[in-house]
């Protein structure tokens, strides 16, 4: 009989390290959606709040911390990143389990925002995409989020079927990188 065995979507894929970028598998305990229906935005924020520390994000922001992060997802749409959904949200957002579909990834090092500007379209530069700054937008050919955590970090987060494509495209960038000096 085969056994099967549960794998992050980048298992044998991450940690990557190339030049001064380095790129690690993000493992989330769990990922939620959470639509927020007319006329629900302040119960839900202050919910979020109550439960878990942190608000709803305004567009193309993220709210909370390492390990627990809300990310604006698009209009009315947010993703919790790390801790199970409190009942007392469930209760008054429209919220999906997400857990298994996303793969999530940190990029750091000096040179991350040169990867990837080589591989979106949105301008990083650090006047214009801060700390707790976060984007829906194409990564390569991807969908993906990315959301700057630090001075020199950024999460991404693309479908978990991409885990592949998401590490084929940065391990190509950053060797050309590299490889310039």
């Amino acid at each position: 009989m085969v056994k099967l065995v549960a794998k992050s979507a980048a298992d044998g894929l991450l940690p990557l390290s190339i030049g001064d970028v380095t790129v690690t598998e993000l493992a989330p305990d769990h990922v939620t959606s959470i639509g927020i229906g007319k006329g629900q935005k302040t119960a839900i924020s202050d919910a979020l709040k109550a439960a878990h520390g942190m608000a709803l994000p305004a567009p193309n922001r993220a709210t909370g911390k390492e390990g627990a992060r809300c990310v604006w997802f698009g209009h009315a749409h947010a993703m919790l990143i790390g801790p199970a959904l409190d009942a007392s949200v469930e209760g008054i957002a429209a919220t999906t389990d997400q857990s298994d579909s996303w793969t999530c990834v940190r990029i750091e090092g000096a040179g991350a925002a040169d990867v990837l500007a080589r591989l979106t379209p949105i301008d990083l530069r650090d006047d214009a995409f801060k700390r707790g700054h976060t984007a829906r937008t194409e990564l390569a050919h991807m969908a993906a989020s990315i959301t700057r955590t630090g001075a020199n970090a950024y999460d991404v987060m693309v479908f978990r079927s991409m885990a592949g494509t998401l590490v084929h495209d940065l391990e190509t960038v950053m060797k050309a990188l590299a490889a310039r000096g």
